[in-house]
């Protein structure tokens, strides 16, 4: 295969996102109901009127009153996702401390997965990216907009994958899902021959110990 690889918090330092306790004080006294708020499947999660179901025939008249009321509870609620996306988004960007299994291979879960773990032999689908230990990128997937899609431990990708995905030697299994940071010694990635060779400078040296951010989708 032609890719490389193959052969969580608090809300950030804002004074809005401080008054916390004060926001979910005033959603749970604002007149607006959990059915009058939908929010969308997308990642704005943005609130959909109507805050009743009318026919084509009917025309709803919000009052002042109604029209500023609805507004300042969609302002808070909008305000409180925002608040939960950047408290998200922090927590992958906290330091990851790594565990050393006997193996030498290094791992630390990001995101820890919701769905099903792989099973040796499945053919499944990652995201990620390589990266040497000076922090260059020698490789990635998302670059590419496509995952690498492989048979999870027959081989078909450098040892330490197959163990960093599938667990064992006290490593735990990805489920899918979920974000995790492998670092890999010298003889579970490419060992004393390196990669990418040609005319004497290679793309990963020999003996190169590698890091990888890996995005285990699921099964193909």
């Amino acid at each position: 295969m032609e890719s490389l690889a193959v052969g969580l918090v608090t809300c950030l330092p804002s004074p809005l996102c401080r008054r916390m306790g004060r926001v979910e004080s005033v959603l749970r006294t604002a007149d607006v109901s959990a059915a009058q708020l939908k929010s969308s499947h997308d990642s704005r999660l943005s609130v959909l009127l109507p805050l009743r179901q009318v026919s084509d025939k009917e025309t709803v008249v919000f009052s002042r009153r109604e029209a500023v009321g609805f507004g300042l509870g969609v302002g808070v609620f909008d305000f409180v996702i925002s608040c939960w996306l950047q408290r998200s988004e922090a927590a992958e960007q906290l330091p990851c401390d790594l565990k050393v299994a006997p193996s030498g291979l290094a791992y630390c879960d990001k995101v820890v997965g919701y769905g099903a773990e792989a099973v040796k032999g499945q053919l499944i689908k990652a995201h990620y990216v390589g990266r040497l230990e000076n922090g260059k990128v020698f490789d990635s997937s998302y670059n590419r907009g496509k995952p690498l899609t492989f048979r999870v431990g027959v081989g078909e990708v450098i040892k330490g994958w197959d163990e960093g995905i599938l667990g064992g030697e006290g490593i735990p299994p990805m489920l899918a899902g979920g974000k995790r940071i492998l670092k890999l010694p010298p003889e579970l990635g490419y060992g004393m021959r390196g990669a990418g060779c040609r005319g004497g400078s290679c793309i990963i040296p020999p003996d190169s110990v590698l890091l990888f951010d890996v995005e285990f989708i699921g099964k193909v």
